[in-house]
């Protein structure tokens, strides 16, 4: 049973990750229902709620591989002592700092990544954490093959929507001469003819699932984490796990040995040093050795050891189950990392560890899963979120990122390019901004249809999209620290602290700034 002390922290942890999930809903899905709204395809109530629901269908269906790709940035040490201080204190780090940064670039109408700003966030705590360990580099903070594989879809995603975007409307153009009430903004408060408001309604609802399956991951993951760190004997290893599944991970794990053995040449690790050992290679991105590879074959067999003979999990006590998972995480990120460097080639070893049915996928299914009622809570919050604060981001979207209102064509292209390149990132489990994609997509048509650009808005959303990783490092950097201050009272503790104070001071003057040229664009529209 939970004490009180603990049963109120937990409380309090799923709600700050609710309530990251229900600011994304009405921060980036917002985006989503711009087009219909702004076409008068359908009343602005109808549009959020229809939009909330395809929200939380796609959060329920989603498949949880975004999830765990945002959990692969996190610095090693914090995940493998999740339960402990300094593990709670980064997930805090996280949310608040995500938060902050989102509710004021939504305050000011600013269509900012949530995405960007989470990875952010992670990235400052990983930085700071590695500052307040001893012997560690900055370098050795961050997960750095991950953070750039995950950038690398962050950045690449952006210009797919604005030049493919742009490119679908010119081809529509052509092929569909004879529609030109596609082509005109809408008339005043008239509804679109009901074959153009059934394509948008389509490209929102397309969009609106697509965002719930791909962002509405990013929660659950964090959620996970929380759930591991205070209940640990019901959410450290898949409740799905059953005697078979035991048996054939034992099995799996005692057929490794020899391989990994092999590949030691007869260099031998202490269970005891195992541990350090494979945390300090993932953590360093250091080229595997002879050690590397006793480690984890010592690793490998304390973990056959501790499955073999067991009927199910109610056989392995908790400290056990916690042991088991990390020794999981460590084996199975290790692997992986020794599979992409080509470390493990050989056809009948590639065989042994990876594949569907390999021992790869095998510690994967031990310890990634994402507990129903997480899916069904992070998928209310987001699409209670979408139902509620959607307007702010809608008027950019729809109003002033080009200098003509938005017609049926430019919104039914910009919404089809974002549905599919989210889509395809989902497949592939990673992150993207549906903000950074769609927004793009619109000044990609308006650039086509050559409805001109409004700069003062281009150059806001560009500060805030330039300015969210920066300031989300600084926030995550300071709130961590400050989630350290009760058991470390240091100078890096104050300093980073400090950093964090003024990172949220930085953001405040930015979203002021973007606020007063909002203010001088209305006022000169006013005189005009």
């Amino acid at each position: 049973m939970l004490s009180t002390g603990a049963l109120l922290f937990l409380i309090l942890a799923i709600l700050l990750a609710l309530s990251f999930e229900f600011v994304n809903g009405f921060h980036d899905t917002a985006n989503a229902v711009a087009t219909v709204i702004y076409t008068h395809t359908l009343k602005p109530w109808v549009a959020v709620i229809w939009s909330g629901i395809w929200n939380l269908i796609g959060v329920l269906t989603s498949s949880g591989g975004v999830a765990f790709a945002i959990l692969a940035l996190l610095p090693v040490e914090l995940i493998v002592n999740i339960g402990s201080g300094p593990g709670f204190a980064m997930v805090f780090a996280l949310l608040i700092a995500a938060i902050i940064w989102n509710v004021g670039t939504w305050y000011f109408g600013l269509p900012a990544s949530s995405s960007h700003t989470l990875i952010g966030s992670i990235m400052g705590v990983g930085l700071a954490n590695a500052l307040l360990s001893h012997g560690h580099s900055l370098s050795a903070g961050i997960n750095w093959a991950e953070v750039a594989k995950v950038f690398r879809s962050l950045l690449v995603s952006p210009l797919v929507g604005f030049f493919v975007a742009g490119g679908l409307l010119i081809v529509v153009k052509q092929v569909l001469k004879r529609k030109p009430e596609l082509f005109e903004p809408p008339p005043k408060d008239a509804p679109p003819p009901g074959w153009i408001r059934g394509l948008l309604v389509l490209t929102c609802t397309g969009v609106s699932f697509a965002h719930g399956s791909n962002d509405g991951q990013k929660g659950m993951g964090l959620i996970l984490l929380i759930l591991i760190g205070i209940l640990p004997g019901s959410y450290a290893l898949n409740p799905n796990l059953d005697g078979a599944k035991l048996g054939k991970l034992a099995t799996a794990a005692s057929s490794a040995e020899p391989a990994l053995a092999a590949h030691a040449n007869g260099v031998t690790v202490t269970p005891a040093d195992a541990h350090g050992e494979l945390s300090q290679f993932l953590t360093t991105g250091g080229v595997a050795g002879d050690r590397t590879f006793a480690a984890l074959a010592t690793m490998n067999h304390a973990l056959a050891e501790a499955l073999r003979g067991k009927s199910d999990l109610s056989s392995l006590s908790v400290d056990e189950r916690k042991a088991i998972r990390t020794d999981i995480y460590l084996i199975g990120g290790a692997i992986a990392k020794l599979i992409k460097e080509k470390k493990i080639s050989a056809p009948g070893e590639l065989a042994l560890f990876s594949g569907k049915d390999g021992f790869s996928a095998q510690l994967t299914s031990a310890t990634q899963f994402i507990p129903p009622w997480v899916k069904f809570a992070v998928a209310l919050a987001l699409g209670l979120g979408t139902m509620i604060g959607w307007k702010r981001i809608v008027v950019t979207v729809g109003e002033k990122i080009g200098k003509s209102h938005l017609t049926y064509a430019q919104g039914a292209s910009a919404e089809l390019v974002a549905m599919g390149t989210i889509i395809a990132a989902d497949q592939y489990h990673l992150p993207v901004s549906t903000t950074h994609v769609l927004s793009s997509g619109v000044a990609g048509t308006m650039a086509a249809n050559r409805s001109g650009l409004q700069t003062a808005t281009l150059r806001n959303l560009l500060l805030a999209w330039v300015l969210t990783l920066p300031v989300s490092v600084l926030l995550g950097a300071g709130t961590f620290a400050a989630g350290l201050y009760i058991v470390l009272h240091s100078l890096v503790v104050h300093t980073l602290a400090v950093v964090g104070v003024l990172a949220v001071v930085i953001a405040v003057i930015v979203l002021r700034r973007a606020a007063a040229a909002r203010n001088a664009r209305n006022i000169g529209r006013i005189a005009a």
